[in-house]
């Protein structure tokens, strides 16, 4: 795999990742979506949609963990 190849992987990934976490909180008000708390908030057990979310969230950082760590050892290859 090319350098740049692996950029461009790298690139569709983030931004998948970015989706999925976003796509994650829609059910949350907004101080929630970026650090903010608040009382009331009930855990659950997550259903369906959710679940596959956050097991696609999961896979997609592991690939994009993955993904970095060829990526420098490509670089120090060089």
């Amino acid at each position: 795999m090319k350098p740049y190849q692996l950029d461009i992987l790298l690139s569709i990934i983030s931004a998948i990742l970015i989706i999925v976490i976003i796509l994650q909180t829609n059910g949350t008000s907004l101080s929630a979506t970026f650090g903010g708390g608040g009382g009331g908030e009930s855990f659950r057990s997550r259903r369906g949609l959710q679940k596959f979310l956050l097991y696609f969230t999961i896979i997609a950082a592991i690939i994009f963990v993955t993904a970095v760590i060829l990526s420098l050892i490509l670089a120090k290859g060089k």
